[in-house]
This record gives structure tokens, C-alpha cells and sequence, in this order.
């Protein structure tokens, strides 16, 4: 069975009810697991993406555009992806649920998750789609990342690659000191570059549909090296 014909047969299997969308993750696919950390990726994305497109009062065109940008689905998959999006917006139950649901894919002592990154990486992606984040989209963004047993200052390194009022700060992005030698931040570089290359989101069971979001990340870790490397060679 495809992942999207698992989607479809979990809309089908529950009806109108979100939560029970959520739930049915853990029980139809118990037998596949792999099938069921893309099912649960892709469900929790599209439930918080649209819990976080109304933090600030507002769904505009934009951040709808920005969630299709990050999760590429067929076309002929548009009406049930578009069902979950709009049973998302509907539901009264808070968005807390929908994340800790998305954090249980991974160890209940590990922090900093890499999948539960790439989720706010997407949330940040739509976030910014209207020029800025806003107040109530960035506590919306800190209480995901929380919940997701996130560390401060790995919230901030993502914070970095998004919003940067005045320019985005290289040194930020990579997580390094301006003090640092360049061999050090050249390693640095080199592991990031290595944990978020695509096929390591496919192995922790991230589906194709969302890479766009590993697309981004690439280019902000690459930019910001490349301004680091000129800055120290000019110096």
C-alpha cells in the first residue's frame, strides 16, 4: 500500500474527527512501521501547520500557498489533503495535542529529535510566508518546541536560518563562534551538512512530499559557510 493510499484509507476510516485521525496512526498501521511514522509526519504537519496559520487571527492565501510549497502531494491527492488541512482549522482542540502526538515518534528521553526539527523547520517556513513572524506565531512556534523536549539554544540555531531583522547571523546559523578557528567551524559544517542531507530525512521517516523543507535547511547552512569562508579569507 502507498502512503497515499494509507492517508486516504485513514480520512475514509474516521470521518470528520482530527482526533481520531491522529489516533488511528498508532492503530492501523501498527504492523508497519514505517508506513506509520509517514502517515503520523505528514498528519501531525498538516495539523499544526493549520493550528499555526490561525495564531495570529488570520489564514491568508499566503500561508496556505507556503504549506503547499513545503508538502509537494499530487494533485490528485489535493481534496484529501485539503480535507485534513480544513479539519485542522476546525477542530477546537488545541494544537497542544497534535504535538505531543508528532513527539512521540521519537524517544521519550531524547532531545533535540531531527524529525521534530524538520516540523518546526516547515512551521517556520509557513510562519514567514507574509514577510514576518509574528508575536503570537513565534510563542506559538516556542510552546511546539517545547513540548518537543527542545533545548533553547537549538531553537535558536532554527530561529537563526528564518528571522533575522538586521541580516542573518552566518555564525547563528551553523551553531559557531565568531571566536571559533575556521577548522573547527568547517567540521561543524560538515556535520550539518551531513545530518540534514536528504537521504537521512528518508531514513527517519520523513516522506519525499516534505523535502522542500531539507531544500531550505541546505541553503542556509551553505550560505552561511560561504559568508563565513569569505569574511575569514578577506580577513
Amino acid at each position: 500500500m502507498s502512503f497515499w493510499d494509507s492517508l486516504l484509507k485513514i480520512v475514509t476510516a474516521t470521518g470528520n474527527a482530527l482526533a481520531g485521525v491522529v489516533e488511528a496512526v498508532r492503530t492501523l498501521f501498527e504492523g508497519d512501521p514505517e508506513t506509520r511514522r509517514k502517515v503520523a509526519f505528514s498528519v501531525a504537519m498538516i495539523a499544526l501547520s493549520a493550528k499555526m496559520a490561525k495564531a495570529d487571527g488570520i489564514v491568508s492565501e499566503t500561508e496556505v500557498a507556503a504549506f503547499r510549497d513545503i508538502f509537494k502531494f499530487p494533485a490528485d491527492q489535493a481534496q484529501n489533503v485539503a480535507r485534513l488541512y480544513n479539519l485542522a482549522r476546525q477542530d477546537v482542540a488545541g494544537y497542544e495535542a497534535y504535538a505531543e502526538k508528532m513527539a512521540s515518534l521519537c524517544s521519550s528521553c531524547e532531545k533535540n529529535c531531527p524529525i521534530l526539527e524538520d516540523i518546526i523547520d516547515g512551521l517556520f517556513h509557513i510562519a514567514k510566508s507574509d514577510g514576518a513572524v509574528h508575536e503570537k506565531e513565534l510563542a506559538f512556534l516556542m510552546r511546539v518546541a517545547e513540548i518537543f523536549k527542545m533545548d533553547e539554544e537549538h531553537f535558536q540555531r532554527i530561529l537563526a536560518r528564518h528571522v533575522h531583522l538586521t541580516g542573518r547571523d552566518p555564525y547563528d546559523v551553523l551553531g559557531v563562534s565568531p571566536k571559533d578557528d575556521f577548522a573547527k567551524i568547517r567540521s561543524r559544517y560538515r556535520v550539518l551538512v551531513s545530518e540534514n542531507h536528504p537521504d537521512m530525512l528518508v531514513a527517519r521517516g520523513v516522506p519525499e512530499e516534505f523535502h522542500a523543507i531539507a531544500n531550505d535547511r541546505m541553503a542556509a547552512l551553505n550560505a552561511a559557510y560561504e559568508a563565513i569562508e569569505k569574511e575569514r579569507r578577506a580577513a
